[in-house]
């Protein structure tokens, strides 16, 4: 019971499966807001379901729940984790430290989407001051199962107020963002840049396209063979970055029945076999690029299919910007900027988190100078 009242009461279950799936989506994604398909009933579900995410993994379900007056009023996407992999804030560094200690870091708790470096919307509440108990009751379960600590990842503004209001620890990181300035056509976001950087867009397109053709497909038109396709590209991928895939063969297929309109897959294909392959979520606002893969090396392509076409669906749907993923700065001479992402922190160790907070201050200094100095390096006009 976060703020003492007898009529709130915090409980975690160990499956999605045990809240009703219109009580989440309403506090995830309500109608009034930008629907973020990362923390949806569906997309969260299909991680369990495929096995994707079970203790096996290392990400056993834990997800919070607070109800006021007999209601649910707030939910959590909560894991208990056994390592810190498929997380993109890294804190391999503070389980080192916390072991030399003495101490053992592992279990943790996470509040996130899981595999997804996307901001957005971590404490689904009805309102401020549920949302303020659950950050409370996150603090709490933490304490009495005796994790080393709490972590969410990829907060939203408003879960960020709420989670240094209730003394959590603030953590910034960069990531790289495209945003539509109200461009008619991909020409005309062209006109923006300067002449040597779009002179270099216009290249790097012209030799990726030159004998393939560039599809973007949309829920339904995604078939089977596309699916199986896009798999060997995702293998490929998560074996040389990961060491394994992260994502089941399942997920994908649960996906494609459970949220089909969430979904745009940009695939390159040679004599209309296909070779390479994105799978991008599509939100209220914003195009999500996700995984990527290849089986066959074609110079700048994965620019073309990752950045370039993904920035001319956004602009040919209206939407404000893409979100192309952790990390790279290469992405910035394609018209990507550097923005700031932020994950909150509860350890209850006093002096853990004392070294934390100094390290924090420091990251935070650090990380700021990196953004503002790589806004400098931008390919748009001076002036734009």
């Amino acid at each position: 019971m976060p703020d003492g009242s007898e009529s709130i009461l915090a409980r975690t279950v160990s499956s999605i499966g045990e809240i009703d799936a219109a009580i989440w989506n309403g506090l995830a994604n309500p109608v009034d807001e930008k629907f973020n398909p990362f923390v949806s009933y569906e997309f969260l579900s299909a991680l369990e379901a495929s096995k994707s995410v079970a203790p096996e993994t290392g990400w056993a379900p834990m997800h919070l729940i607070i109800e006021e007056a007999g209601a649910i009023t707030g939910v959590a996407p909560l894991y208990a984790k056994g390592h810190s992999q498929g997380e993109y804030v890294f804190d391999h560094h503070w389980a080192d430290a916390y072991a030399r200690a003495g101490g053992q870091y592992y279990p943790k708790l996470l509040c996130a989407a899981p595999f997804t470096p996307v901001p957005g919307p971590r404490l689904l509440a009805k309102n401020e001051t549920s949302k303020t108990n659950l950050a409370l009751a996150l603090r709490q379960v933490t304490e009495s199962i005796q994790a080393s600590s709490a972590h969410i990842n990829f907060v939203e503004a408003n879960d960020k107020v709420a989670l240094e209001n209730t003394g959590y620890l603030l953590r910034m990181g960069e990531q790289y963002h495209w945003f539509n300035r109200g461009y008619k056509d991909f020409d005309d976001f062209l006109v923006a840049l300067s002449s040597r950087k779009r002179k270099a867009i216009r290249r790097e397109r012209r030799e990726a396209q030159c004998d393939l053709v560039i599809r973007k497909l949309r829920g339904a038109e995604i078939t089977e063979a596309h699916w199986d396709a896009f798999w060997s590209f995702y293998q490929d991928t998560g074996a040389r970055k990961w060491g394994y895939p992260y994502l089941t063969r399942t997920f994908f297929r649960l996906i494609a029945e459970k949220m089909p309109d969430s979904l745009l897959f940009i695939v390159a294909e040679r004599d209309g076999a296909p070779i390479a392959g994105a799978l991008n979520f599509i939100g209220g606002d914003a195009l999500f690029g996700r995984y990527w893969g290849c089986t066959e090396d074609v110079p700048f392509l994965h620019f073309e299919i990752c950045y370039h076409s993904a920035v001319e669906y956004a602009i040919e749907h209206k939407l404000s910007r893409v979100e192309a993923g952790a990390q790279g700065q290469h992405k910035i001479a394609r018209g990507y900027e550097p923005v700031p992402t932020w994950s909150a922190h509860w350890l209850p160790n006093e002096s853990f988190r004392s070294a934390i907070e100094r390290y924090l201050e420091a990251e935070r200094l650090e990380t700021g100078m990196e953004i503002a100095a790589l806004k400098n390096y931008t390919p748009f006009k001076r002036g734009q």
